[in-house]
């Protein structure tokens, strides 16, 4: 009687497995908008930067740089800090923020300080083991006009079943050889969620 107890109930544990718990994955586009858990993701990222991008490139800083400098200014985008309570990946929301700052044509952008110490080590090795004509020589980098940089911070109000989360984007724009301000944006999205 034991064993059959315990034979029947494998038997149903196996069943409900099988049909209890099926997964299913759909192909999306990447530009489709999906909204699971209500947190900060990939499309907040990308409507941020392109928002905040446009703002920056309106603004006179540009112009008045150009106009001076008979060129276009080069932007170096820092670091944006997470003062969320949630784990965001600011790197994606820093890629994002160059690759509008690139495509728009404008602005010259170049690599922040870490990235820049691999391509000197790159160069520091095609120095040695390159051929002298397709080495890239030392000295020809080219130096940031103004750097981008920023803070994200989030409030939640919640009751009961409800919560809202206010995401804010704060940036600045500075020039490096005077430290002046030349332009301060900040960019918010509120989710509503409820379960």
């Amino acid at each position: 009687m034991n064993k059959l107890f315990t034979l029947s109930l494998g038997v149903l544990v196996t069943l409900f497995s099988l049909t209890g718990c099926t997964r299913s994955v759909t192909r999306v586009s990447p530009d489709q908008q999906i909204d699971l858990s209500g947190r900060w993701n990939d499309t907040d990222s990308k409507l941020v930067a392109e928002e905040m991008t446009s703002d920056v490139l309106r603004r006179p800083w540009r112009d008045d740089f150009a106009n001076a400098m008979d060129r276009k200014p080069v932007v170096i985008v820092g670091m944006v800090q997470n003062k969320t309570s949630e784990h965001i990946e600011s790197e994606t929301f820093i890629k994002d923020m160059e690759r509008e700052f690139i495509n728009s044509g404008m602005v010259r952008v170049v690599e922040n300080s870490v990235f820049r110490e691999k391509l000197r080590e790159e160069r520091a090795e095609q120095g040695e083991f390159a051929s002298p004509e397709t080495q890239a020589r030392w000295g020809r980098e080219l130096g940031a006009d103004f750097m981008m940089f920023g803070v994200m911070t989030s409030t939640t109000d919640s009751y009961k079943k409800e919560k809202v989360v206010n995401y804010k984007v704060n940036l600045e724009l500075v020039n490096i050889e005077t430290n002046e301000k030349v332009w301060i944006g900040d960019k918010e999205i509120k989710k509503y969620i409820k379960n």
